[in-house]
């Protein structure tokens, strides 16, 4: 099984308990298909760049898959339909990268 860093950005009237259930119907399409989520990051209400689709805003969650290629594809054919996801972006990666803040807080107490 490969490595995936998904991102997503719901809409901006969505509630939190609402994101929250686009992401565990999600979980379930990959967990169906024989992967794994990893690690769901949930980064809350962002202002966008740009407008998408009327949006100024969006909910950012970022989730950490390990599953084979036919999973992805479903999870992604999944999020096209939904109306509530404006954007998303899957890649590839070799291994997951840890929290930057994590990271920094160990630099921080070493020194």
């Amino acid at each position: 099984m490969a490595n995936y860093e998904s991102v997503l950005i719901a809409r901006q009237d969505l509630g939190a308990s609402q994101v929250s259930s686009i992401v565990s119907d999600l979980s379930d399409v990959i967990k169906k298909e024989g992967g794994e989520v990893v690690r769901v990051d949930n980064w809350g209400l962002k202002n966008l760049a740009y407008r998408i689709k009327k949006n100024r805003k969006g909910h950012y969650v970022v989730m950490n898959i390990a599953a084979p290629a036919k999973a992805i594809a479903e999870f992604e054919r999944i999020m096209r339909f939904n109306e509530d996801i404006i954007r998303y972006m899957t890649i590839k990666v070799d291994e997951f990268s840890e929290d930057s803040s994590s990271s920094s807080d160990k630099d921080s107490v070493e020194e």
